[in-house]
């Protein structure tokens, strides 16, 4: 029992962290239909300033650079390609994010080598016990900080006028804008707090017990992605529950890896996809996702 919660705890706490991620996901594909594949990149990128520059600047001095550096990047990409080619088919944008999420980790990858990059944490490697069940300090700390982050989105979403506006772009683009309302700004804004989370979600990935910053780094935003297309891509709500889900899975896999060594030794990094294709089988639109009607 003390091994299940255990991992339970832990499959919880990188759940959050997945979370962060797929809300980034469905937060861009809300306001500007785009499937975007940068989220890795991002959070690399954020990863990176925080591990290059936290003895210059200190911790907290890195970590503001690296949400900046991220979001900075993310309004560039929106304001520079995704807004210039609005009105072009989703596959072509959603490949476009693809060949910059690649150039991105190419030159992080480059710059990093093969050195592994501390960022620093003030609380390090040390652990807590929650009833009995040991946890990294870093992992609690994603915990709380992923559940004040998304509560505060959450807010946003549903009563600022920003919120509003992307609720209206995202149930009727067209009529939206003819409503007034700046579409322009509303991807912006969307493509910024992805950045933001993405890097924060970067700030918790390279800490305990994961060694640093590698480029290897870049692919937890893999396994974010099933948890945000398994909630329900256009659902919010859905990238918390996809992100729990997943991260869970991915523990238990892992966990009891010997009980199940005859899906093979590496199952637990496939379990995010397996779960997904399980769930999707069944709900093609996702756990919370919205089922288009057409009229025959």
């Amino acid at each position: 029992m003390t091994q299940f919660l255990s991992l339970l705890l832990n499959g919880l706490s990188l759940g959050a962290i997945y979370a962060l991620i797929a809300l980034g996901f469905v937060i861009i594909f809300k306001a500007s239909e785009v499937t975007s594949f940068m989220q890795g990149s991002l959070l690399l990128l954020g990863a990176y300033l925080m591990g290059r520059f936290h003895e210059t600047l200190g911790f907290w001095g890195a970590v503001a650079l690296g949400i900046v550096g991220s979001a900075v990047a993310a309004i560039l990409v929106e304001r520079v390609l995704i807004n210039r080619l609005r009105g072009a088919p989703v596959i072509s944008l959603a490949i476009l994010t693809i060949g910059v999420d690649l150039i991105i980790v190419t030159e992080l990858t480059r710059r990093i080598g093969s050195d592994i990059l501390n960022v620093g944490h003030p609380w390090g490697g040390e652990s807590i016990s929650l009833g009995g069940v040991g946890i990294t300090t870093n992992r609690a700390l994603a915990i709380v900080v992923a559940g004040i982050l998304i509560t505060a989105f959450f807010v946003t979403f549903k009563y600022s006028s920003w919120g509003i506006s992307m609720r209206a772009a995202a149930e009727d683009g067209e009529a939206a804008a003819l409503m007034g309302i700046r579409m322009g700004r509303v991807s912006m804004v969307a493509w910024m707090i992805a950045g933001v989370l993405a890097a924060v979600a970067g700030l918790f990935a390279v800490g305990a017990p994961t060694p640093g910053v590698t480029p290897a780094v870049a692919t937890v935003a893999l396994s974010a992605l099933p948890a945000a297309i398994l909630g329900g891509l256009d659902s919010t709500g859905g990238a918390l529950v996809g992100g729990l889900l997943i991260g869970v899975a991915e523990a238990m896999a892992a966990g009891y890896q010997d009980e199940i060594a005859f899906l093979g030794r590496g199952f637990g990094d496939v379990v995010p996809y397996v779960v997904m294709v399980a769930v999707l089988l069944v709900r093609p639109s996702g756990l919370f996702g919205t089922r288009e009607m057409t009229r025959v």
